[in-house]
């Protein structure tokens, strides 16, 4: 009897901790989705980043450089790279920029120009020191503050 009673408690036990781990783990604040609106992505069914102060862009012209207000990150700093934005998610990489601090009024030089009336996007990714940017090999650089990915969207006029 009391070889039973011991195989019982300890699925007993086992149960009751799924359950306890399960209830925790769905219970769990969930800061890291994403479900903000942007007004540059609004007819898109991508999902946009909650806004960040690491990064500061503005409305502009087209052309083949794109104003960046402001980076604020310590250092040894990000890439700046500008993003297509194509019905609300991020598109192809048009041109990127190293910031090795903090800084203001930065240049970001294209590949290929902005278009007027277009959606664009400044995203901020870690440097892995090679002095190269890849996006495939540099990681998405994230806010410590909301645990989100650092994007910053503006629209391009005439």
């Amino acid at each position: 009897m009391t070889k039973a009673f011991s195989v019982n408690s300890f699925i007993v036990g086992i149960m009751f901790g799924v359950l306890l781990a399960g209830a925790w783990f769905l219970g769990r604040d969930s800061s890291f989705v994403f479900s903000l609106s942007s007004p540059h992505a609004a007819s898109g069914t991508g999902t946009v980043p909650q806004k960040s102060g690491a990064v500061a862009v503005n409305d502009q012209p087209a052309g083949d450089a794109v104003m960046v207000e402001s980076v604020t990150v310590p250092p040894p700093g990000v890439w700046i790279a500008v993003r297509e934005v194509t019905d609300g998610d991020l598109g192809n990489v048009l041109g990127a920029a190293r910031a090795g601090g903090p800084r203001t009024n930065l240049s970001v030089p294209l590949l290929r120009a902005t278009e007027p009336g277009r959606s664009y996007a400044v995203q901020l990714y870690r440097d892995d020191n090679n002095g190269a940017f890849d996006p495939s090999v540099n990681s998405v650089y994230v806010d410590f503050d909301t645990g989100a990915r650092v994007v910053a969207y503006f629209t391009t006029t005439e």
